[in-house]
């Protein structure tokens, strides 16, 4: 099994699809990683010979930031914008879309499961 920046790879897939389980690493870079290290992007995990899994190791931690230090990056911006009180900072905190979608009917994926508000009918005092 391959091991690359802390990730175990699927076995089965090709590589150039099993890298982008690692953070940071889109299918572009992916292709862009296997181009410059010489690696066949046809060839799965589990055919991966050690020295090409050398190559891409070297590949990934010379140049790209990924999993811990880039996650640690990214929180680190959001924790600024919302220290700073910007907009997009506020949309963070209250986990909110941030970039400007609708919210009255759409954004789930951020607020969660509906929560329905129902408006109970108030109970008239018998005289």
């Amino acid at each position: 099994m391959a091991r690359i920046a802390g990730i175990d790879l699927p076995r089965e897939k090709r590589i150039e699809i099993a890298l982008t389980y690692i953070y940071g690493i889109g299918l572009r870079t992916a292709q862009k990683l296997l181009a410059e290290s010489g690696v066949d992007a046809n060839i799965r995990v589990k055919n991966l010979s050690e020295e090409d899994e050398k190559k891409l190791r070297d590949a990934i931690d010379g140049r790209i930031r990924v999993e811990g230090d880039l996650r640690r990056e990214v929180s680190g911006h959001i924790k600024r914008l919302s220290d700073i009180g910007s907009y997009r900072g506020l949309r963070h905190r209250r986990g909110l879309p941030v970039r400007g979608q609708r919210t009255k009917t759409n954004s789930r994926t951020r607020k969660g499961p509906k929560k329905t508000v129902g408006n109970k009918k108030k109970v008239l005092a018998k005289k």
